[in-house]
Parts: structure tokens; C-alpha cells; sequence
């Protein structure tokens, strides 16, 4: 089995900066350093080889040091590299059986950055939009559900920093394709909407964590109580509608616990039932549309 750090055995020990690295005789060997503009090492760096076909055959992540060395049976290669607020890099490389095939540095440039959203209030398009999560069924299977209904505001100020959110999600609305199991998550065990009807989010704080990466802290209502939760966000861009409108699109996900909303379940626990594990993990994929004027 080939990969990034050669591999021990029967094949081809070589001299220099590979000296008591054994390599099989019908492989080669790929390196380069990836680099920033300022000639700065780019660690953790996502790079892909592919054959002639499209196919993967290596994939990682760049070292400290911003370098790549891997053993590849000899061949030709496609080299793909990108890193978050980076232009990606594709580049070409012919292994010979053998040989060291040195791309040296690759130079990364740095990604325009994307517009944001026009100041001014914008809401939540559910039509094209999802509110989804993910847990643990009784400590074995992952189960997928959703949220139907939900609703949005978005105020961008001048600062993106500065801007705000409010989301409010109908509890009851919970889908996770089993009619029995969405009864039981409505009832009194779990969400209990008679009584929690909402859940909401609102946020004050958005930090660019740089490139396309943002993070959206604020409080989350749920069972009644509020508690800080801080959304990791990939800001996707603009784009118009089938009706030339404008839209602002994003991904979110976030972590919770359940215990920190009291969703502690006891009468199940008690009972030796793991119904649901300790930590939801929430997806978002969001569109906003400028919010339209009141009508006369």
C-alpha cells in the first residue's frame, strides 16, 4: 500500500533527502512546499493526486513545514492543492519508477474575497433553506431529521461584524421520517412543544474567522433555556434567483448538548434506555433574500 511517508520493505533505498527510505521498485516519489505570497509555509493545506482518469489515489493534508512527500506507483498525475482563502492550485507531475519527481514550492494565491450581502434587513428564505440535525438512536444508528418550519431575520450593518440575526423554529415541526418517533420527540419526554412551542437563536456577534469562514455566536432558546452557541459558518457568496433577485447563501453547523437544555430524559435513563446520545449535531444551509418593503 503506497501513501504519504513512503513504505519499509522489499524496494529501492535512496541517498540524499530520502536516504533510508525504501521505496517499491515500480514506485516514485512526488514532493513539493506549499507556499503563501509572502513565501510563507501553508500548513494544513488539502492536496489530492489523481490519475489520468479523475481517479484519487492520495489525498492529505500538508505538513508544519507546508511540504508534500509521497510514494506513488510510477505514472502521471494530477496535483490539486487548496486551502481556505486560497485560489486553488492544479497542477502535473510524471513519476517515473525510481525517481523523485520535485514540483518544488507551489505558490498559492490569495482568493479574492467574496461580496457581502447590501446593509439593510434581510430574512431567511425557507423555501430554500433547510435546518437539519443528526444523533445517536439508542447508542447505535445515526438518525436525520429536520425542522419544516422556521423563520428568519438578518440585519447587515455596514460592518459585518456588527450585523444581527433572529431565528425562530416550530418545534413541532420536527421531521425525522418516522410518524411515531416524531410523535414521541413532540411529546413531554423530549422537545415537549405544548409547553416549548419555539425555538429561537438570536446573535449579535459575527467574527470573520478569515477567507470564507465566519463565526456567528449568540443564544439559543430551547426548552426553555437560553445558552450560548456559537455557529461555524462557510459564507458561500451571492447570486440571483429564477427572478433576477438577489441572494446571500451560507452553511452553518454547530454542537449541542442536550444536558445544557435539561433534555436529560430521566424516565427513559432510568429505564437503561439510551434513547438519543449526549450531543445533536445541527446543519443549516441558508439563503437570504433583501426583505421586501411593507405594502401601502
Amino acid at each position: 500500500m503506497f501513501g504519504l511517508f513512503g513504505k519499509r520493505g522489499a524496494g529501492v533505498s535512496r541517498g540524499g533527502p530520502f536516504a533510508g527510505v525504501a521505496v517499491p521498485a515500480t514506485a516514485g516519489v512526488l514532493s513539493c512546499r506549499v507556499l503563501d505570497p509572502v513565501d510563507e509555509p501553508v500548513r494544513q493545506a488539502g492536496f489530492t493526486l489523481s490519475d489520468t482518469a479523475g481517479r484519487k489515489v492520495l489525498g492529505g493534508e500538508t505538513d508544519p513545514y507546508g511540504s508534500v512527500l509521497a510514494t506513488v506507483p510510477a505514472g502521471e498525475y494530477r496535483l490539486a492543492v487548496t486551502a481556505e482563502g486560497y485560489t486553488p492550485y492544479h497542477g502535473s507531475a510524471v513519476v517515473e519508477e525510481g525517481g523523485h519527481a520535485g514540483l518544488g514550492d507551489v505558490r498559492l494565491e490569495v482568493a479574492p474575497r467574496q461580496a457581502l450581502p447590501e446593509p439593510g434587513d434581510w430574512e431567511i428564505d425557507p423555501a430554500h433553506s433547510q435546518i437539519g440535525f443528526t444523533a445517536r438512536h439508542i447508542g447505535l444508528a445515526r438518525i436525520h431529521g429536520r425542522f419544516n418550519r422556521f423563520a428568519g431575520a438578518v440585519r447587515i450593518a455596514e460592518r459585518m461584524e456588527q450585523s444581527a440575526m433572529h431565528v425562530v423554529i416550530d418545534a413541532a415541526s420536527i421531521d425525522t421520517g418516522v410518524r411515531m418517533r416524531d410523535d414521541h420527540l413532540r411529546s413531554g419526554d423530549f422537545l415537549d412543544v405544548g409547553a416549548y412551542p419555539t425555538m429561537e437563536f438570536s446573535s449579535e456577534r459575527f467574527v470573520h474567522k478569515g477567507g470564507s469562514r465566519w463565526a456567528v455566536t449568540g443564544a439559543l432558546t430551547l426548552h426553555g433555556v437560553s445558552r450560548t452557541v456559537t455557529l461555524d459558518t462557510q459564507y458561500l457568496g451571492l447570486g440571483n434567483g429564477l427572478q433576477g433577485e438577489t441572494r446571500g447563501a451560507c452553511r452553518a453547523t454547530t454542537e449541542l448538548h442536550r444536558e445544557d437544555f435539561t433534555l436529560t430524559w430521566q424516565t427513559l435513563l432510568a429505564r437503561g434506555i439510551a434513547a438519543v446520545g449526549s450531543s445533536i449535531t445541527v446543519d443549516l444551509d441558508v439563503q437570504i433574500i433583501p426583505k421586501a418593503p411593507p405594502t401601502a
